[in-house]
């Protein structure tokens, strides 16, 4: 499969990572199946944001509530300042969301990829930008 974003969206998940470093950022991706078109800011509330996130759960819980509301749940978002675009051991491990894509901006590499967690194991995936 390919998760498909429009250029806004794009520049949005760049622009909110750029902002953001030193720091990791995170967030909400929408829209409907591969295809995200909307994406939602959440604070990260991790006691070590520079090298984790987490997202606010109450801020997490409206934001979801707003994205199915709107269209479909599409999987979340978070930078590495410092670091690539393959998912941590961290990464790995806290991802709880099954049928859910996770993405990955990664500020030194200029570039963004995508996961997708099954339940059991993460799938690359490819980006598209439409």
């Amino acid at each position: 499969m390919t998760l498909s974003f429009s250029p806004t969206v794009y520049d949005a998940l760049f622009s909110h990572a750029r902002e953001g470093a030193p720091e990791e950022i995170c967030g909400v991706l929408a829209g409907a199946g591969s295809t995200v078109d909307t994406t939602y800011r959440v604070p990260n509330v991790a006691d070590s944001p520079r090298t984790r996130y987490e997202l606010d759960p109450e801020e997490q819980l409206k934001v979801i509530e707003r994205a199915e509301s709107e269209g479909e749940l599409v999987g979340f978002y978070h930078s590495h300042p410092e670091g690539p675009t393959e998912p941590s051991a961290t990464d790995r491990m806290e991802a709880t969301w099954p049928d859910a894509y996770y993405v990955i901006v990664s500020v030194p590499e200029n570039s963004v990829s995508a996961w997708y967690w099954t339940g059991e194991r993460f799938l690359e995936e490819m980006v598209e930008i439409d």
